[in-house]
């Protein structure tokens, strides 16, 4: 069977994709990855970045003997499967993105930067807090939530993914856009697509941004679909 990589969101962990793994695990040779400084990884000694996160799945698939996988990535996890795709191309054989933000600038980053402060989580959604408490731990959680501040800020002022990176990417991509997502536009995503030379692109209805309110059965099947396509 084929290695399928699945890499979870920002605050997120591997735990998340749990439920899509169970859909897809008679179907692929399943890895999934916690990035550096969640799902209780420890924090790395430099600042977060695409490219950093990139490295670490690279690590893992040397580590693992995987020397090329398709890869599905969820929000930030979709731009660093993107980043790979761009940066090393032979390591994939075919990137799916759900949800995936791809245009970044500093009023975009101020705006969701604003969503990650520690305090007004813990007073307005004390539930979520909670949650990512037991998601990260031992981790600090609320060290996490600030090194992922630094990540969008710096994203703000430069763009990891250049315009110009994405008509160089020569790996078979399939774009997935939730028809209720209010973090990803669909102009953003359709941009992406048609800057890609082998891109696809879904629309799935009745779909949020939020992982755990997506239907995994509706993802799986587009996944089977798109990687096992000739």
């Amino acid at each position: 069977m084929e290695d399928l990589i699945l890499l979870h969101g920002a605050i997120g962990a591997k735990s998340q994709l749990q439920p899509l793994a169970d859909a897809l695990k008679n179907d692929f040779n399943l890895h999934l990855i916690n990035f550096p400084g969640h799902g209780g990884k420890p924090f790395p000694s430099s600042p977060f970045s695409i490219e950093l996160f990139a490295h670490d799945v690279l690590h893992y698939m040397k580590q693992n003997r995987v020397a090329n996988a398709a890869v599905f990535g969820y929000s930030m996890g979709g731009y660093v499967g993107m980043y790979m795709a761009a940066y090393f191309p032979g390591k994939i054989s075919r990137l799916i993105t759900l949800a995936t933000k791809f245009h970044w600038d500093e009023t975009v980053a101020a705006k969701e930067i604003k969503m990650l402060d520690a305090a007004t989580i813990q007073q307005k959604i004390p539930a979520f807090a909670k949650e990512l408490e037991l998601r990260h731990a031992p981790e600090n959680w609320k060290e996490l939530l600030l090194h992922t501040q630094r990540l969008l800020s710096n994203l703000g002022i430069d763009n990891e993914l250049k315009p110009a990176d994405y008509s160089r990417v020569s790996t078979p991509c399939l774009l997935m856009l939730g028809d209720r997502d209010r973090m990803v536009t669909l102009e953003e995503t359709v941009d992406v697509y048609k800057q890609l030379p082998n891109g696809s692109l879904a629309v799935l209805p009745g779909t949020p941004h939020a992982l755990e309110k997506i239907d995994p059965d509706l993802i799986s099947f587009y996944i089977r679909r798109f990687v096992r396509c000739d």
